[in-house]
């Protein structure tokens, strides 16, 4: 049971640290390629945005796989 839960919060804990470095590391190389070519901001907006949001996804995923194996170990 023990294991069980503590498989549950690794599950939890792991992809929502690992996201969290990520789209902080996107988001300061972004913000510095931003600042060196301007004129390409826009481009390097969508494609940020979107790399957010799968990342964004994929925690929420592990999130639900989480609840999952909540629910055959409790």
């Amino acid at each position: 049971m023990t294991a069980g839960l503590f498989a549950v919060a690794l599950t939890i804990v792991l992809p929502a640290v690992v996201s969290a470095l990520s789209q902080a590391w996107s988001t300061v190389t972004a913000m510095n390629a931003m600042s060196r070519q301007p004129e390409a901001a826009d481009t390097m907006r969508g494609a940020l945005l979107l790399a957010l949001a799968f990342m964004e996804a994929l925690t929420l995923f592990a999130f639900v796989i989480a609840f999952m194996l909540l629910g055959r170990v409790g």
